[in-house]
């Protein structure tokens, strides 16, 4: 774990004391200790007293190294401070970016509802498709059945027409001369 610490004490064995100001939690992101724990350093004539220097303590508190920060925070200087990056400016981009945020959830929440109602009209259509394809089925047998009971009227209409018609035989014209109606064989020739 990496702190920012402060040289604030040193004891009689000549040990540096090591105030914790602030740790790393993730890259550019540091929170601060609250607590203002100390550590002790080995002697080094190196670490003056108010000094800022960064220090990688172990999980068990143990320091593992010591270092100047003054080329971290002339880092920071320069990649912040010098373009014109505040915390005002910073606070901005992070609202900026949290309404971006939302705003894309609301858009995809919209997108997935549309979705969701696409696919409701979809599965309505199919069913409309399948009644359609029922119901045309069905008229087309009933039509068929409807040409058939008409086939079979027709031609049982047509028999009993043939078998109603009067029936003439004119026996002295012989078997080959047409058959006259009784209007025709009443009128002269």
């Amino acid at each position: 774990m990496l702190y920012l610490a402060q040289v604030t004490t040193r004891d009689s064995e000549g040990k540096a004391g090591l105030k914790l100001l602030a740790q790393k939690r993730a890259d550019y992101v540091w929170a601060v200790c609250e607590s203002g724990d100390i550590v002790w350093a080995e002697a080094s004539e190196r670490y003056a007293t108010g000094m800022l220097v960064l220090v990688e303590l172990s999980s068990s508190m143990k320091i593992k190294q010591v270092q100047d920060a003054k080329d971290w925070v002339l880092e920071i200087v320069q990649d912040y401070l010098t373009a014109g990056v505040s915390p005002a400016l910073l606070h901005e981009e992070a609202q900026r970016a949290e309404q971006w945020r939302q705003s894309y959830t609301m858009k995809e929440q919209e997108i997935g509802r549309r979705a969701l109602e696409v696919e409701a009209w979809r599965d309505q259509i199919q069913e409309l498709e399948e009644n359609l394809k029922r119901e045309k089925k069905q008229i087309e047998m009933m039509a068929n059945a409807l040409r058939l009971n008409a086939d079979a009227s027709a031609g049982s209409h047509a028999e009993e027409s043939i078998a109603a018609a009067p029936v003439s035989h004119n026996h002295s014209a012989g078997k080959d001369a047409p058959v006259q109606s009784p209007s025709e064989e009443s009128q002269p020739v």
